[in-house]
């Protein structure tokens, strides 16, 4: 028997039944999503490396989230920090993985971006416009991350 013919017998009903689970899974409900936020404005605040909040940037490729920001530390030991909204369409999941020699990644449809904020990918659904990038300053263990 020929898959045509085959598929026929079947009837609409029972290829619905087959279907059905797989456009389910298919859906928007699967990607990781997280929240949609305005991104922060006047960002100006300080980490003590000391502290039990700056121990979490001790290794190079290690980062933090405080105040809608990722602050990392990159994998040469430098300290960078980006919005943690992503610039495609406001998620706020926007986190710094050990890829390509260290890159902002956003998990909701898989936007990447330098540490510069440039865009890195053009994958479909992503953005061409940059992620916001922030200053940071480092005095003794005090490491300050502003516009």
């Amino acid at each position: 028997m020929e898959r045509k013919q085959f598929l026929r017998t079947l009837g609409a009903g029972a290829a619905f039944a087959i279907t059905f689970p797989c456009l389910g899974s298919c859906s928007k409900e699967s990607e990781t999503e997280g929240n949609i936020v305005t991104p922060p404005t006047n960002i100006d605040f300080t980490i003590d490396l000391n502290s039990s909040e700056g121990q979490k940037l001790a290794n190079n490729g290690d980062f933090i989230l405080k105040n809608l920001v990722v602050v990392a530390k990159n994998l040469e030991g430098n300290f960078v920090a980006a919005t943690q909204i992503c610039s495609h369409e406001q998620y706020d999941q926007v986190r710094f993985v050990n890829k390509d020699g260290g890159i902002f990644y956003c998990d909701v449809h898989g936007s990447e971006f330098s540490q510069n904020g440039t865009p890195l990918n053009t994958i479909p659904n992503s953005t061409s416009k940059a992620l916001k990038i922030y200053n940071t300053s480092l005095e003794g263990s005090l490491l300050r991350v502003f516009e």
